[in-house]
């Protein structure tokens, strides 16, 4: 029907009395949609305002909260070779307990007297020691015994030169004593001969007079023979002070040189000895490597080398220890656009994986399976995942985590932010912005007015 003509067929009466007419026309299921819809905005438009909690959603893990209680492994210190284990996986260990026993695989090592031998090289060492000690404390002794020679010889000596020179004096006198001596007997001769000549001597006594002079003449050249003598005897004297001064200081100079040969040996030899100690412990305390012992109370999960004659080396990893007492933590990854949203003390709420939950995500008060935990530490760099690593702690003021959560099992949690009503929400994830940033305040912190926001 195209109603272009002015006559409309809803105005005859026999339109009404059409049984489908009755049957189209009077249902009432529009007016009903028309309520539905203005209910359903109406209760929408109320929900709008409704307070919803704002939060950061991100996976995570459970772990430990120091680094000595979380999985460890136990390497060996030494290159070797298993031969025994003494636990099994699963097994309880308490710290210094045997865990497994290692062989030696250094042929250096092999020798099982290698201790004692080790020991015998020190004590012999040590003598040596003490024999250059002894050395050095005989060249000692004979360096005294020298000088105390030297100074006597060179006394000695000087007194020799101080007789000597005396003596040069005594014969210069007797010298002089016997050219006066020569000189008188000849002015006597020369006064016998004028007298002889006069006749007032007789030629005997002339005679006595030529022999007295012959006498006097020798007497001079005796006395000056001594003379020359005793001065060669002080040359001799002062060369042999020269002579003792050299011998002794040579003789000092050997033994002196013999001397610190005996230290430098002693020293070296000492060297020698503190290294065998060095190496004797090193020894000693290898021996002790041979058994791989518990650091910790924990327990054994894995045997990662488990083949016994299997070949270990030095840092290698040997079997995965799980401390017995820990604190609980969940790690988790925040991405760097929330890290500015976080700061400690915050509020979490977490779902462990196996411990079943409900959740309504802007409503975690009435979410149910989920606990709560604290922000404990932000991680001032990023991880080489891109992500800021976040460190969580149970609440105090929550229910307790279960007991039976076990290290590395996964979670769901939510980062508790500010409360704002749910068409602001809406309106900010249309939009794409990030949550509010909002700082807590206690009760003794003032909040920041307006002038100083602007600052």
């Amino acid at each position: 029907m195209l109603n272009i003509s002015n006559n409309e067929i809803k105005t005859s009466k026999s339109y009404w009395e059409l049984e489908s007419v009755i049957r189209v026309e009077g249902r009432k299921s529009g007016k009903v949609f028309i309520k539905i819809m203005g209910y359903s905005f109406l209760f929408f438009s109320i929900i709008l305002f409704i307070p919803w909690t704002q939060n950061v959603r991100t996976d995570g893990s459970v772990t430990a909260l120091k680094p000595e209680q979380r999985p460890q492994s136990i390497q060996s210190v030494i290159d070797g070779r298993i031969e025994k284990w003494y636990v099994q996986e699963g097994d309880l260990v308490k710290k210094g307990d045997t865990i497994l026993f290692i062989s030696e695989t250094k042929d250096e090592y092999f020798d099982p007297k290698l201790l004692d031998r080790t020991q015998e090289q020190l004590n012999a060492k040590s003598k040596s020691v003490v024999s250059y000690m002894e050395k050095v404390k005989a060249l000692d002794n004979q360096i005294e015994a020298l000088i105390q020679t030297g100074r006597l010889k060179l006394e000695q000596a000087r007194n020799k030169l101080l007789q000597s020179r005396l003596k040069v004096q005594s014969d210069s006198m007797d010298y002089k004593a016997s050219i006066v001596n020569l000189d008188i007997a000849l002015k006597q001769l020369e006064r016998t001969e004028k007298l002889y000549e006069q006749g007032l001597k007789s030629l005997t006594e002339l005679e006595s007079r030529k022999l007295q002079v012959q006498k006097t003449t020798a007497d001079k050249i005796s006395a000056e023979n001594k003379l020359l003598s005793s001065r060669n005897e002080v040359i001799n004297a002062e060369v042999e002070i020269n002579s003792i001064n050299a011998q002794f200081s040579n003789s000092v100079a050997k033994a002196e040189s013999e001397k610190y040969t005996a230290l430098s040996d002693m020293y070296d030899t000492e060297a020698t000895v503190t290294k065998l100690q060095n190496q004797y412990a090193n020894y000693s305390i290898r021996t002790g490597m041979y058994f791989i012992t518990s650091p910790i109370d924990g327990f054994i999960t894995k045997a990662i080398q488990a083949g016994i004659g299997e070949n270990v080396k030095q840092g290698q990893e040997i079997v995965s220890l799980m401390p017995q007492k820990y604190d609980l933590a969940v790690e988790m990854f925040v991405r760097p656009i929330d890290l500015p949203l976080l700061e400690k003390g915050q509020p979490v709420r977490i779902q462990f994986d196996g411990w079943p939950a409900i959740i309504f995500s802007g409503w975690p008060n009435t979410s149910y399976g989920t606990y709560g935990g604290k922000v404990y530490v932000i991680d001032n760099f990023i991880s080489p995942n891109g992500y800021y690593r976040v460190l969580v702690v149970p609440d105090p003021k929550d229910h307790e985590w279960p007991i039976a959560l076990r290290v590395g099992s996964g979670t769901n949690n939510m980062l508790l932010l500010k409360d704002v009503p749910i068409w602001y929400e809406l309106w900010r994830i249309f939009n794409g912005f990030p949550p509010d940033y909002y700082k807590s305040y206690t009760k003794n912190q003032q909040k920041p007015n307006e002038n100083e926001k602007g600052k």
